[in-house]
């Protein structure tokens, strides 16, 4: 692929700082005017077999609802059996994996651009990523959202409207701003 010798997307996708450069821009126009297009297709089928035209690698049984909005696309890995209710937003600046049989609520977002805490950088408009990681088996509530760095395990459940922080372990429960385990989260049949 063309963007990834371009060494502003390696300092971005490996977490350095760096500034957006014309391929990028490029990319992120591109992808910014067919998400457009494609969330307004009403044909299940053609709508989401364009989206995933756009991103790096997605499984089978790829199910999302109008409308979805991502970065670049290059940088999300979606496993088999993922469905996405109404508008989800994946900012992959860095690297979004996405395990097999995840499920994201309506107003979902996953963010992985870490902008700078020191005011000076910040006005540069430079800025760091960290990836975001996803297990299996794995549902994310309405309106909760993911922050830089975070992975969650297998079996993982977030509540609706939580702010997840940090990284959780496989088979909880997490709620919250900022989340915090709510209890086990155990298989029951």
């Amino acid at each position: 692929m063309e963007i990834e010798q371009d060494p502003a997307y390696q300092q971005m996708i490996n977490g350095e700082l760096y500034l957006e450069s014309k391929p990028l821009v490029n990319l992120r126009n591109d992808v910014r005017t067919k998400l457009m297009e494609y969330n307004l297709i009403a044909d299940n089928d053609q709508r989401n077999t364009k989206i995933k035209s756009l991103m790096k690698s997605v499984g089978n049984r790829f199910f999302v609802e109008p409308t979805i909005y991502f970065s670049y696309g290059v940088n999300i890995t979606i496993g088999d059996h993922f469905y996405a209710n109404h508008d989800v937003m994946l900012c992959d600046e860095g690297k979004i994996t996405i395990g097999n049989d995840v499920k994201f609520g309506p107003k979902v977002g996953l963010y992985t651009p870490k902008h700078p805490m020191d005011p000076a950088v910040r006005r540069t408009e430079a800025e760091r990523t960290a990836p975001i990681t996803i297990g299996n088996d794995v549902w994310v509530g309405g309106s909760a959202s993911i922050l830089p760095g975070v992975t969650l395990g297998n079996n993982v459940i977030v509540g609706a409207g939580s702010v997840v922080t940090k990284s959780f372990p496989d088979n909880v429960i997490v709620v919250g701003n900022p989340a915090r385990i709510l209890r086990k989260n155990e298989p029951t049949d």
